[in-house]
């Protein structure tokens, strides 16, 4: 959303808390997540990889909504939506978790937090999964508070991000471990800290958890992180695929179930819970995926990212499709994440990818492309 570009900011579409502040740091694209505006580009798409993975970066991420759950029985209401077995969920803890439908589809892919026995958030990919949580615990006649509250997370991420956030918080940051979060406050607002982040690089995520700060509490992070090159930010299309991280909605979607996105292990078939979609996966299982998901090193000068899913060859055989590309500086190629038959995903298999009106040579890599330090 370049400005004097022709798209309606209609109040339909929600603005962040920090939504001025992004704007007066150069926000020059947007995309609509979570009928929100997200900030996707500020200086270019080159420069603020370079931010990111050499320095650190600020994201205004508050379209990654949260739905609260709150009440007796909340944690095993939760269970109810997971395939993930969360028997050792302790209150601070971050759970990355897949939401399934009775089919065994991914709906959402959220990270939950335990705020307490009785007090869940599932901070959410894009999708209206709050209507799908109110309407389960409905049906099941559960008396439960569902919400989405007033929570806008902030996210700092780069090789620099601890030294940003000790200078706001103080040295204790330096004792939050992976996945892990605390409850503090930043002049006077409210936040939940964890050390988690959509990125490939060190990094934390600050919740807001009143909007009346957003701006000012952007303002703070940035004024902390300028004697370290801090710069605004974004998801990073090239930084994620290194990391084989997906997308719901680019690379997966309720057509997908964890076993072809290689992520089985976020699904425990043997638990006694009765969790939404457990037959229809325990005979995905069985039966084995038609398809996997892998990463694709493709051959020739740097592409831009891509709009459309590019189809995949084996020889003149369509075999699959590329769900997300960009050209990485640090591998020093286009990379990919693509669906393919289970015989061709071995790596160093020889493939194409039609890119536009050509054939472009591709081999089959191993994910990640880029190992990085991020959870040390």
């Amino acid at each position: 959303m370049r400005r004097g570009d022709a798209i309606n900011l209609s109040n339909r579409v929600r603005r962040s808390p920090f939504f001025e502040a992004t704007l007066a740091a150069g926000a020059q694209d947007f995309t609509i997540y979570n009928h929100m505006w997200m900030p996707t580009l500020y200086a270019s798409a080159e420069e603020d990889y370079r931010a990111l993975t050499e320095r650190v970066t600020l994201w205004d991420t508050a379209a990654e909504r949260q739905v609260e759950i709150r009440g007796p029985g909340a944690e095993d209401f939760v269970r109810r939506l997971t395939p993930r077995n969360l028997d050792r969920w302790a209150i601070g803890q971050c759970k990355y978790l897949f939401l399934c439908d009775e089919t065994g589809g991914i709906i959402n892919d959220p990270v939950g937090l335990k705020l307490a026995e009785d007090h869940i958030w599932l901070s959410l990919a894009d999708g209206d999964i709050l209507h799908w949580v109110k309407g389960l615990a409905l049906g099941w006649g559960l008396d439960l508070s569902i919400t989405e509250p007033d929570v806008s997370p902030l996210q700092v991420q780069g090789p620099r991000a601890t030294e940003v956030m000790e200078a706001v918080i103080g040295p204790s940051i330096r004792d939050l471990k992976f996945f892990r979060f605390m409850e503090t406050e930043i002049d006077g607002a409210p936040v939940v800290i964890s050390r988690t982040g959509w990125s490939n690089e060190r990094g934390y995520e600050i919740f807001l958890r009143d909007g009346r700060f957003g701006n000012a509490l952007w303002g703070r992070f940035m004024a902390a992180g300028e004697p370290l090159g801090v710069a605004p930010g974004a998801p990073n299309q090239a930084n994620r695929i290194e990391a084989g991280m997906l997308s719901y909605g680019a690379d997966m979607n309720c057509s997908n179930t964890p076993f072809e996105i290689g992520l089985r292990q976020f699904v425990d078939l043997s638990q006694e819970v009765d969790f939404i979609g457990k037959a229809a996966l325990a005979e995905t299982r069985d039966k084995g995926p038609d398809r996997l998901i892998v990463g694709l090193r493709i051959a020739g000068e740097a592409l831009p990212s891509n709009t459309t899913r590019d189809p995949v060859f084996f020889g003149t055989e369509k075999v699959g499709e590329v769900t997300s590309r960009a050209f990485s500086a640090r591998a020093g190629a286009n990379i990919a994440l693509a669906y393919l038959r289970p015989d061709l995903t071995e790596p160093r298999t020889r493939l194409s990818v039609d890119v536009g009106d050509r054939h472009v040579d591709a081999t089959v890599h191993s994910l990640p492309f880029i190992v990085t330090d991020k959870r040390a």
